[in-house]
């Protein structure tokens, strides 16, 4: 389903978007926002704009300290998004080892979560409504060997990791967030975001299959209260990296996910990710998935045929924003 304009007063409209906003370099996004003449930051942008979500969850976002980047893409809406949020992720944080076994040191592989700079391919979130800074609760830095029945990749020698490795190696590849946004009602809710490594691009030993499946898990430990008191009125948004049918790693974690009791999935079987058919072809990939407390009213991706006049929005080929699409849910309590 399609939607164009905010979700209604007493609705909100929770939105995720893996768009490639990560660039070659530190600052290069940066360069970007400031030139206006990036292609896919336009589309980006349009399509953003087209279905003016409350809350937006950003994955694949370059961070920088002093958030320019991120204010200056949250001024292209005007005033839509007063609020933004970012944490430096995992993602191209030097760990000093050799992550990946080849050898070679200060490879991308060789970062807490892949990346080519510190900050490459992170989080953002842009919201209507305030941001409860104060009361974040950042996950990020748990080590996978933490995570109560972590599965660590293995080889036919052994465990994969030696134990200097196993004492800095954080889970989160990316990050794992519990952001209160405080609603208009006066109650907050808690935004569980996340972005996982892609279940590929490794060896037998399956090392980003293993993690892409525990920063899953973490959310499950999460809920359960096995890190504090688990968050009573929340939505799961990001980009799990996982179909729960169909692609590559561990299909039977994410449909587990998907039926979890706590949870509600408003969007079964939509594909959310174009990746070419030789390659992964259409899957499902990222999601916002609120808790059992809040009424659906509404839900969608953006992904309109090509004789929608929507789909201008895409590009002559539907890939001017990149091969995700946006997913969104309207809620209410």
């Amino acid at each position: 389903m399609l939607a164009a304009g905010a979700a209604s007063a007493d609705t909100y409209r929770i939105a995720t978007f893996a768009a490639p906003l990560s660039r070659d370099g530190p600052g290069l996004l940066l360069r970007d926002l400031i030139k206006g003449e990036d292609a896919t930051v336009k589309a980006t942008i349009d399509v953003i704009a087209h279905i003016a979500p409350d809350i937006l969850v950003l994955t694949d976002f370059d961070y920088d300290l002093d958030g320019a980047a991120l204010a200056l893409f949250a001024d292209r809406f005007g005033a839509q998004f007063p609020h933004q949020f970012a944490l430096q992720p995992n993602s191209g944080m030097p760990t000093g080892r050799d992550i990946d076994a080849n050898a070679r040191l200060g490879d991308a592989r060789d970062a807490q979560g892949f990346g080519r700079f510190a900050g490459d391919g992170g989080m953002a979130i842009l919201s209507r409504f305030p941001i409860l800074t104060e009361d974040v609760v950042d996950h990020s830095k748990l080590l996978w060997a933490d995570l109560p029945g972590a599965i660590l990749p293995q080889t036919a020698a052994g465990p994969f990791f030696d134990e200097g490795t196993l004492a800095i190696l954080r889970l989160s590849s990316t990050g794992h967030w519990i952001v209160p946004v405080t609603l208009p009602d006066g109650l907050p809710v808690s935004l569980l975001a996340h972005a996982a490594t892609p279940p590929v691009f490794d060896g037998p030993e399956d090392m980003n299959g293993l993690r892409n499946r525990d920063e899953l898990r973490l959310w499950r430990a999460v809920l359960d209260g096995r890190f504090g008191t688990a968050p009573s009125s929340f939505v799961v948004a990001g980009n799990a990296n996982l179909d729960p049918s169909g692609g590559q790693g561990f299909s039977e974690a994410m449909a587990g996910f998907l039926s979890d009791p706590r949870l509600q999935d408003p969007l079964p079987g939509q594909a959310t990710a174009d990746w070419p058919d030789d390659d992964a072809g259409n899957l499902r990939v990222s999601y916002v998935l609120p808790s059992r407390d809040w009424t659906v009213t509404d839900a969608g991706v953006f992904w309109p045929a090509p004789d929608d006049p929507q789909a201008a929005l895409l590009g002559d080929d539907g890939l001017a924003a990149g091969v995700h699409h946006l997913v969104w849910v309207d809620i209410s309590r």
